[in-house]
This record gives structure tokens, sequence and C-alpha cells, in this order.
């Protein structure tokens, strides 16, 4: 099979197909080459085609902590007291530049994860539904 950009469904099985067929290509050989060339094409085709998105930071704190083990109470040097890391992990606090920072140094996930707009921000409260009296005394 001659080595070409992949554009559309068909020609991606065929380059599955035969990239199946030099998977046991010996080192140093033309068909190791050729093996690479395949997987670069058919991995290019498979991030544009199937894009995958980062994880919100909550969900990247949360993975980290599952696999170092860890719990809430572990999260204090790095994001401050247990309500703080019990709102950020709720969702109910976004992370603070100082969190960001300590939770990368410390827990290595990623500042692109972290430095992410929350997907769906929280409404402004409507002041004048908070002090009615405000919003109807005459100003003066």
């Amino acid at each position: 099979m001659k080595p070409k950009i992949i554009k559309n469904e068909a020609e991606y099985q065929a380059a599955l197909t035969y990239l199946e067929t030099l998977m046991d290509a010996q080192p140093g050989t033309p068909e190791e080459e050729e093996l690479e060339l395949f997987a670069m094409l058919i991995e290019t085709y498979e991030q544009t085609v199937f894009p995958i998105d980062l994880p919100d930071p909550v969900s990247a704190i949360e993975f980290r902590m599952e696999q170092q083990g860890l719990k809430r109470k572990d999260l204090e040097p790095y994001i401050g007291s247990q309500s703080k890391v019990s709102e950020v992990l709720s969702g109910k606090r976004p992370l603070s530049l100082a969190m960001i920072r300590a939770l990368h140094a410390g827990l290595d996930i990623p500042l692109e994860i972290l430095l992410q707009k929350p997907e769906k921000a929280a409404p402004l409260p409507d002041v004048a539904a908070r002090w009615p009296r405000a919003a109807t005394q005459p100003t003066g």
C-alpha cells in the first residue's frame, strides 16, 4: 500500500488493516520505517476526526487523587482548608492562581488543564433581588 494522507473512513480502515501486516517488522528494516510512517498517518487522522478534549480541572484533580490514593485532606496543602477543598471539588469555588500553581507543582497536573474556565459558570446574583429596597429607593 502506498502511504498517503488519510482523508476518509475507508482510507483509515485500509491503513489500519495494512498496519496490522507490518506489526512484526524487524528493527532497522524498511518495513519498520513503513510501520512508523503508517502509524503517524493514522494518528494524524485520528487526532483530526476523533479529538479528545481536555478534562475539566476538578476531574483532573479527582483522577490524580485516585491514581495516588489521596484523600480530600491530602489536598489541603495545595488548596487550603478542608472547606475550600470541599468547595473546589464540588465546583462551588474556582481555583485561584495560588491553588493552580500548588496543584501543578505538587501533583504534576498540567497547567493547561488547571487553567481552563469552568464549563458552566455560576450566574451572577441579581443585586436588585438581593436588596430590593436599594432598587426601589430614589437616588438623590
